[in-house]
């Protein structure tokens, strides 16, 4: 639970990505994301780019978040928020 509260503050504080991170976000292969389960150890060095979570829909909805570890690896992690119509 702390990483995930973690994960989502990450992704509040790093909005703004330049347009080469969003390049990167777009070529994000389905079979190079990670899903993100409890037991997940993390390694966030810096958050790339998160995708906003729907405004529409008030179902648990997939959101990806694209970051960088602490050797500067990119990676993309899936994880599930609940969507943003109440």
């Amino acid at each position: 639970m702390k990483a995930l509260a973690w994960l989502a503050l990450a992704g509040l504080s790093c909005m703004a990505a330049a347009d080469g991170q969003t390049q990167f976000a777009q070529k994000a292969n389905a079979t190079d994301v990670e899903r993100y389960e409890y037991a997940t150890n993390l390694d966030i060095a810096r958050v790339i780019h998160t995708e906003n979570i729907p405004d529409d829909i008030c179902e648990v909805v997939p959101i990806h978040i694209f970051y960088e570890d602490s050797h500067g690896e990119r990676h993309t992690l899936e994880y599930s928020v609940m969507g943003g119509h109440f």
